[in-house]
């Protein structure tokens, strides 16, 4: 038994300590990046270092620690990671799905997902699509093959009952995949609520200083996984060394930055709602949100995204000139906030003066203040 097994009570225990090995006297806590494209393999090509592209120790203790995170305590669950959050994405969607399937995308997800589409029909694989909100994605589930639940949507902030999607896809034979990068695991364990895969980018949140590429794939060890694990193999869509273990450091404290990022982002969305140039404001934690009933029963935090729309795109664009402690930049979930003009790289159906804020470590009061005065600033 590991420390990580050993005092993995709470969230904060258990992401300091996930995926460490056991301690050996003079060797570090965390060991250091092991770049290896070949391992030493004399005889029979058995163990579990052979060749760089199929393992690494450096993200078996990344797996682990994810593993760790996304399903506590549960055994039997098999972590993969990835080069990025689309590598993650794409291996569960092209690894189990053929030519005459069909699959169930949210219409209102991630922007990258419309290429998506194109690439799968080209494949010969039915798309249907439907919005997050309203759990309508079940409207369009008969015949499927796997589902694709994203819940939070990105940019939209809508949420769908994903116990009750999974439940329905399960009886109709689908396979259920839920991007989980906005929730992170600290704030939704997808295979509690009965998913077969848990899809994150880590480069958002997870690992939260936005200096590293990464994604995972986590679910419970059986063909379906081992058609992942196949995947990445062929494709070759794997972590670097250095990235992996950047990406273990960071996890240590991620309790610590959710749960400042998450309890920020409630009071920026409080200040916010008072402001009248504002419109659809959406924050799953504000007890008045559209998607606050369904997120609080599924749900242990609401993450650190604010979605909201100005008047107009040279509104938002004044707006975003005149902030001082929010970088206009794309992404989210790092510990300096960031914020944009969502419209500006097509593919998601948001007004031109749609804002997507990701909020970070600063002081409440602080980027309240920025805010609010970026406001005033970039009033008509």
């Amino acid at each position: 038994m590991n420390d990580s097994e050993r005092f993995a009570g709470g969230d904060g225990t258990r992401a300091v300590r996930a995926g460490l090995p056991e301690p050996v006297k003079y060797e570090p806590t965390l060991p250091g990046p092991v770049f290896a494209a070949h391992f030493h393999l004399p005889g029979e090509p058995t163990g579990p270092y052979t060749y760089g592209r199929d393992e690494n120790p450096t993200w078996t203790h990344l797996e682990a620690a994810i593993g760790e995170l996304e399903a506590p305590g549960e055994e039997g669950v098999e972590t993969l990671v990835f080069a990025s959050g689309m590598a993650a994405i794409s291996s569960v969607l092209f690894s189990q799905l053929r030519a005459g399937d069909a699959v169930v995308l949210p219409s209102d997800g991630y922007q990258v997902l419309p290429l998506v589409r194109a690439q799968l029909e080209a494949y010969g694989i039915e798309v249907r699509t439907a919005p997050t909100g309203g759990d309508a994605q079940l409207g369009v589930l008969d015949g499927a093959k796997l589902l694709w639940i994203e819940s939070p949507s990105n940019p939209g902030l809508d949420v769908c009952d994903i116990r009750r999607l999974v439940e329905a896809a399960h009886v109709r034979g689908a396979l259920v995949a839920v991007d989980n990068t906005l929730a992170t695991p600290l704030g939704q364990r997808p295979l509690e609520l009965g998913a077969d895969f848990a899809v994150a980018s880590g480069t958002k949140q997870l690992t939260g200083h936005g200096d590293v590429l990464l994604g995972y794939v986590t679910g419970r060890a059986g063909e379906p996984m081992t058609a992942v694990r196949r995947w990445r193999k062929i494709v070759g869509a794997i972590p670097g060394p250095m990235e992996a273990w950047l990406a273990h450091r960071s996890i240590a404290t991620l309790q610590l930055r959710v749960e400042r990022q998450n309890a920020t982002a409630l009071v920026v969305a409080e200040a916010l709602r008072q402001r009248p140039e504002v419109s659809g404001l959406r924050y799953p934690g504000l007890p008045d949100d559209p998607s606050h009933k369904v997120a609080a029963q599924q749900m242990r935090g609401f993450g650190c995204v604010v979605s909201f729309t100005l008047p107009s795109r040279a509104h938002a664009d004044r707006f975003l000139d005149a902030l001082r402690l929010v970088d206009d930049a794309t992404s989210f979930g790092g510990v300096r906030s960031t914020a944009e003009r969502r419209g500006r790289w097509g593919g998601d159906a948001v007004p031109e003066g749609f804002i997507r804020l990701s909020v970070g470590a600063e002081d409440p009061e602080d980027l309240v203040a920025d805010l609010l005065r970026a406001l005033d600033e970039s009033a008509d």
